[in-house]
């Protein structure tokens, strides 16, 4: 079964708001077994929202709408889909009702206007809301489902749960199981993984997508099958595929986090860290104790320090005396000084001068590693500080550095 989201609400295209309904629903029908192959945002025009209605009953079984159900002049979705469907809207008695019974146990006044929320096109099943003023409604075509549902999160997700997902299952059945697995990756852009698993992103199912992220890349597989275990057992297939072109380039699984894999061996290994930053201005240290507070490990010892950037030229020889005193100071296990300039390098706006070295010091070994970005925007940081815990996790887990 093929599926639809269609979110309303100019306030999405005018980013005032983020669009979150969108995510949660197609979430759902995920691990529902549906394919969601559009999601489309409309502004609050009934000519629009009919248009788009109507190509989506062209080539979707299922369309879900959030949005657009209240009880002012801009709510359209209500007769933007009788139009779709070609019937009329209809005035129900009982939901009326529902909404006043909503209104007496929040102890407020129903508005005039509230009216126009117990209007819903002819023959639509109805979805009552105990949770919210607007009434959700499913119309039902020869080719196509339409479930309406209100764009307010707390009340879509409660419908979402509690009366189209039971809907779904006692209206098709058991669909096929979908399993979805991300592979985290870092260190290497998502031009050079792309090389080295392309051949795999053709795959129909399994497939095998990337999205990027600032020093990481993710891989994620995802499979349909008739059972949850075979389905696994596909993903299982290809994971074991990527991790042999891949090799330790992959730190992480689904809700892994780098800076969680590193906080989890330091605390193993009960070893005391001391990060000096220069250009990252402490969002190592950052991701650190987010880390460690999750583990339960925030009296872990960690020594943080913020200095000012370096200049562009600065020697790497130069830093090592820096990065002595700050581990005489501080008597840790492992010292990391990232020492970085304010201007970029040729990474970003093809500029020569910026450059960042991480310094990491150990009981038995020393590495300075040249890294050409420089500067403090937030890409740049998000590169330097993924780089730097990934020269951490290296040394933890007795992997070879490689020069960034």
């Amino acid at each position: 079964m093929f599926a639809e989201i269609i979110t309303t609400g100019s306030e999405f295209l005018l980013g005032e708001s983020v669009d979150t309904n969108s995510a949660y629903i197609a979430r759902c029908l995920r691990d529902a077994g549906i394919e969601v192959q559009y999601l489309i945002t409309v502004g609050d025009d009934l000519e629009r929202m009919t248009a788009v209605l109507r190509e989506a009953l062209q080539r979707s079984q299922l369309i879900i709408t959030t949005g657009g159900l209240g009880p002012t002049v801009d709510d359209v979705t209500r007769e933007a889909v009788a139009r779709a469907v070609g019937q009329e809207l209809v005035f129900r008695e009982d939901l009326l009702e529902d909404i006043a019974a909503f209104f007496a146990r929040a102890g407020r006044a129903m508005s005039e206007n509230n009216r126009r929320q117990a209007y819903i096109p002819a023959g639509a099943t109805p979805i009552r809301n105990p949770v919210g003023t607007a009434p959700a409604f499913i119309v039902e075509t020869p080719s196509s489902t339409i479930i309406c549902l209100p764009g307010v999160p707390r009340e879509m997700e409660y419908l979402m749960q509690n009366a189209v997902l039971p809907y779904l299952r006692r209206r098709w059945g058991a669909q096929q199981s979908m399993v979805t697995r991300t592979l985290h990756t870092c260190s290497v852009g998502e031009s050079t993984i792309d090389s080295l698993i392309g051949d795999l992103e053709s795959l129909n199912n399994p497939s095998v997508g990337l999205v990027a992220h600032a020093g990481r890349t993710d891989i994620r597989i995802t499979a349909r099958a008739v059972t949850p275990a075979e389905a696994r057992r596909m993903v299982d297939e290809v994971e074991e595929e990527i991790r042999r072109r891949l090799g330790d380039i992959i730190f992480g699984v689904d809700e892994e986090t780098l800076e969680g894999i590193v906080a989890r061996e330091l605390a193993a290994r009960r070893y005391s860290l001391a990060v000096l930053e220069t250009n990252t201005a402490g969002a190592i240290a950052d991701r650190f104790r987010r880390a460690l507070a999750e583990l339960g490990q925030e009296r872990l010892l960690l020594v943080s320090r913020v200095e000012p950037v370096i200049p562009a030229d600065t020697p790497a020889a130069s830093l090592i005396p820096r990065a002595d005193d700050f581990a005489g100071n501080t008597h840790t296990d492992i010292v990391m000084c990232v020492f970085g300039s304010g201007e970029p390098g040729q990474g970003i706006h093809g500029r020569e001068p910026g450059r960042t070295y991480i310094v990491l010091r150990t009981s038995d070994q020393q590495a300075v590693l040249p890294f050409r970005y420089g500067g403090m925007d937030p890409h740049t940081q998000g590169w330097i500080t993924t780089r730097a815990l990934d020269c951490l996790r290296r040394v933890l887990l007795g992997l070879p550095l490689k020069e960034l």
